[in-house]
């Protein structure tokens, strides 16, 4: 059997709402998503982008960083986080881990804020890691104290709520989505830019399509360009396929958290590994384990099984850029280099089979088993 580490969940819907598209039925399948996606998060505003990427770097824009500025952001996050900083010739500083959920630390945050004020830091970029959110009353709480921008990188926390708020509706300033998850396989690209903030909403908006600008009362192909912007337009292909794709969000949030169970009671027993803590608000978009030792033999032991797990993430002061960069040591960051050794992604979304569940638990007590 060979189980894919994703496999989107595609019907006649997608087909359908594709076609109409290239059949040229539908004016502005971008438009209707953004406001599909504002009614889902319970946002005020929504902008979709090319990419999560090009959300993030949009965000930046909106903020208005700039050379010499410095951005806080978890050592276990998305390699897109620290450069959309870096194109502003902008510093990212990182902040080591919470064991737990592998997201930022917050007492580690606040000690960092406490003793390191200063005009230059900008904002920090949070990043929600397998879809569990951070203690989000305690982040904004931090922020306010020390006047900071918190942009909210929610690329696993799609349809994820926190005290019965949907991420992207609970007070960052931005919160940028991804459709296409990280180290994941995607049949589309595009992101989202949500906040409440209508200045940043416009600001990113005019920057989205190279800062063009148009007289509403004039022709169409009379513009004007008023700043530096970039091309990080949504097509109507994307946007007709994460349309549908966003109606079927919450049900395959549902089916994620029942696999997480079914993971959770077979495999309790597994001697070599420790299941993650799977919280009421946890929308399960990833699901890690830990091995005790040996992780990258374990994948091994599992991919000639048929099994394909994933790695989230490296941390970024791993990676020879940064670490060279800025004089970085292996030991600067002892949690997520502990936890780097270990972690493991198991495969689940919603398209994944009862059949194949059960064949992944058995393989990985095979392999636990045979282990010493």
């Amino acid at each position: 059997m060979n189980i894919p580490f994703y496999k989107a969940q595609i019907g006649t819907e997608e087909h359908h709402a594709i076609t109409e598209v290239l059949d040229g039925n539908v004016y502005s399948a971008v438009e209707a998503l953004e406001e599909e996606f504002t009614d889902y998060v319970g946002a005020t505003y929504a902008l979709s982008t090319s990419h999560g990427t090009s959300a993030l770097h949009l965000a930046m824009l909106a903020i208005d960083l700039k050379r010499g500025d410095k951005v806080l952001c978890s050592v276990n996050a998305y390699p897109a986080v620290p450069e959309v900083v870096r194109h502003f010739d902008a510093e990212p500083i990182f902040i080591d881990i919470d064991e737990e959920n592998f997201s930022i630390d917050l007492n580690k945050l606040e000690a960092y804020l406490e003793d390191s004020a200063t005009k230059k830091l900008k904002a920090v970029i949070v990043s929600h890691i397998a879809g569990q959110p951070v203690d989000l009353d305690r982040l904004y709480n931090i922020a306010k104290i020390y006047g900071v921008k918190i942009v909210e990188d929610a690329s696993d926390a799609l349809g994820a709520v926190y005290k019965g708020h949907k991420i992207g509706a609970t007070g960052a300033d931005i919160t940028c989505f991804s459709f296409a998850t990280h180290l994941k396989k995607s049949v589309c690209a595009g992101g989202m830019l949500v906040t409440e903030d209508e200045e940043i909403y416009e600001r990113a908006k005019l920057l989205r399509n190279h800062a063009m600008t148009h007289d509403d009362d004039g022709l169409e192909y009379i513009y004007d360009v008023v700043d530096i912007g970039n091309k990080y337009t949504m097509s109507d292909l994307d946007a007709a396929f994460i349309s549908q794709q966003l109606k079927r969000q919450d049900g395959s949030i549902e089916r994620q958290r029942e696999i997480a169970a079914i993971y959770g009671k077979k495999l309790a027993q597994a001697e070599h590994i420790e299941l993650p803590n799977i919280g009421t608000d946890h929308s399960c978009s990833l699901y890690i384990i830990k091995v005790d030792k040996n992780r990258d033999s374990f994948a091994r032991e599992l991919d000639e099984k048929g099994i394909e797990t994933g790695l989230h993430y490296i941390p970024l002061h791993l990676l020879s850029y940064y670490k060279n960069k800025y004089t970085l040591r292996v030991n600067d960051f002892p949690v997520a280099l502990r936890t780097f050794q270990q972690v493991l992604s198991l495969p689940i979304y919603a398209s994944l089979s009862d059949k194949e569940i059960k064949y992944i638990c058995d393989s990985i007590l095979e392999v636990n088993k045979n282990r010493v």
